[in-house]
């Protein structure tokens, strides 16, 4: 059985990293999801979202200057929109995720965190959380 839920995150900035674990925990608790795959999807093409370590936030602003270096905001793209860079980031973070959930828990490391990723902002983002049990 497939359950659904949507999240709407805020972000703050032209490129923002927000932790959401706690509201894709919280969300499964509301689905009443015990066992399965929890499905991450992000409707969103300048937007994605991805897991890595959440203890120190050097690692996110380490992964925002990196990507800035492969991916420049400004380097002669022929989008007329003006956002093409954030388009090509999200295209390699990747609009998807799959965590395990057991027993009514997500499956994540001791150090892992699942961030939401804008690349355009700041705006009013969807995610949307699936669980198939």
């Amino acid at each position: 059985m497939m359950k659904t839920h949507t999240l709407t995150i805020k972000t703050t900035g032209r490129t923002d990293f927000v932790a959401i674990s706690p509201r894709v925990q919280s969300a499964i608790e509301e689905m009443g999801a015990a066992d399965g795959v929890c499905t991450l999807y992000v409707p969103h093409t300048t937007a994605a979202v991805f897991i890595n370590e959440g203890y120190d936030p050097d690692v996110m602003r380490d992964v925002e200057a990196s990507l800035d270096r492969q991916v420049p905001w400004n380097a002669g793209y022929a989008h007329a929109e003006g956002n093409a860079a954030a388009h090509i980031k999200s295209i390699l973070i990747g609009n998807s995720r799959q965590v395990l959930v057991e027993g009514g828990r997500l499956v994540l490391g001791q150090w892992e965190e699942i961030f939401f990723a804008e690349f355009d902002g700041p705006r009013t983002r969807r995610l949307i959380v699936s669980v198939v049990e």
